[in-house]
């Protein structure tokens, strides 16, 4: 049974970028609190603000004004360098673009947040190689991006996502660039690691047939939450 007491919570958050006439605003105040264990997919049209409550969640961003709380802390007081720590401890990251090295082999890539966490060759080796058993991608291993396809480029990018354990998925499109099979496949895993591991999922993306995947859609419009619906919980 989920716990309903708030994980994440974005509290009055108000984000504007420039000033005086140039003042554009990405955030109008918005309110969201998101439970341990959700699957939660942000939509919302160009300029809604749904990419820049996703960069709030990942500590990649910081409020104009307002307060985010990641399990009752409020991240909003924390310096520059506890956010970074929060954000390598608790928080993985998914991109679009998959964002992988590309002379670089696959379980190499996945090593790169370990090799920041300070672990030690032999024990990085063994979670990389892990992390890709777990999302079908051991027999590639010692292949660079090139020699990928791009759903198996964007496995890599979620094995290296997962391999630090993080509380926290954030998926920026992740099927963006994938066609209907692959993007499919990469829902399924997202779904795996939510139900199986207790990862919260934060997902941003404009497909209707992706956002579905989710336990819950929240909509974005002109920097506010124009509609937030939960489904009835899974069992």
């Amino acid at each position: 049974m989920q716990d309903n007491t708030p994980f994440i919570e974005l509290r009055d958050v108000v984000k504007v970028y420039g000033s005086g006439s140039a003042a554009a605003y990405a955030l109008r105040g918005v309110n969201l609190s998101i439970v341990q264990g959700e699957f939660v997919a942000i939509m919302g049209p160009s300029g809604s603000g749904k990419s820049t409550c996703m960069n709030m969640i990942g500590c990649l961003d910081a409020p104009s004004s307002g307060a985010f709380y990641f399990e009752g802390v409020n991240v909003t007081a924390l310096s520059r360098n506890q956010r970074a720590l929060l954000r390598r401890n608790y928080l993985g990251f998914v991109f679009q673009g998959y964002n992988l090295l590309g002379r670089t082999s696959a379980i190499e890539n996945v090593e790169l947040p370990l090799i920041y966490k300070g672990l030690p060759f032999k024990e990085r080796r063994d979670l990389s190689m892990d992390a890709l058993v777990k999302v079908g991608l051991e027999d590639v291993a010692q292949h660079t991006p090139s020699e990928l396809s791009g759903g198996q480029q964007q496995r890599v990018a979620i094995a290296r996502a997962i391999v630090t354990e993080p509380l926290v998925l954030l998926a920026d499109e992740p099927t963006g660039n994938l066609d209907s099979e692959r993007s499919i496949e990469i829902m399924e895993l997202l779904v795996k690691f939510n139900k199986e591991k207790n990862i919260t999922v934060i997902m941003v993306t404009h497909e209707e047939d992706m956002a579905a995947y989710a336990s819950r859609i929240v909509r974005f419009k002109d920097g506010v939450i124009e509609h937030d619906y939960t489904k009835e919980l899974r069992t």
